[in-house]
């Protein structure tokens, strides 16, 4: 029997994916979570042997939730499931350790198979979310210069972004500058832009 965790903050779709998951003779569906802390919480807790998290969760996405559980449990392998796979989204979640990538137009039967898959040691990949993540190339971004844009995201002053990143207001501008020449974008805003398209940010 393979023990299942689902998380997802869609409690209708959770719901539904789990009854339709409990008419498999391998799977059980042990626990259910509706944000990233409480999957984490319950992955302590019931220890399954996959979990299936959704990416987009209030207070920790799917993907950091994956690298706690797993850093945590190794034993337990972890997928993301997602109707917003972005070409970086897939890349982190590969260098946190994820073993699957899910679209969300997946039936509930294809998603117990990936489930299998997963659970055997083997990776699975959305193929279309893979061919977008190749073409779209790594993020040329540095993880500080990336966690700095996403703090200039909502239109924040460059003294306000130092104020919270703890940093000197000309470190923070010759961060956001480097950020705007290497994607070869005229202002931080544009970069903003481009960058969550790529689900580098």
């Amino acid at each position: 029997m393979i023990r299942v965790l689902l998380a997802d903050d869609e409690h209708l779709i959770r719901g539904a994916l789990a009854a339709l998951l409990g008419f498999e003779g391998d799977l059980e569906v042990v626990a259910e979570a509706a944000t990233g802390p409480e999957a984490v919480a319950m992955a302590l807790r019931h220890k399954p042997d996959v979990a299936v998290l959704d990416l987009q969760m209030p207070d920790k996405d799917g993907i950091t939730a994956a690298q706690e559980i797993g850093a945590a449990l190794p034993d337990c392998k972890t997928m993301i499931v997602t109707s917003h796979g972005l070409p970086g989204h897939l890349q982190r979640a590969l260098s946190g350790g994820v073993r699957g990538f899910v679209s969300k137009t997946v039936s509930a039967q294809e998603l117990a198979g990936i489930i299998r898959t997963v659970h055997g040691g083997r990776r699975y990949i959305d193929p279309v979310l893979a061919a977008d993540a190749i073409s779209a190339g790594d993020s040329p971004l540095s993880p500080r210069e990336a966690d700095l844009l996403a703090l200039a995201a909502d239109g924040a002053p460059i003294d306000e972004i130092a104020e919270r990143a703890a940093l000197a207001p000309g470190t923070v501008r010759n961060y956001l500058s480097s950020v705007t020449t290497k994607l070869g974008v005229e202002n931080r805003h544009v970069a903003v832009h481009l960058a969550r398209q790529r689900g580098w940010i």
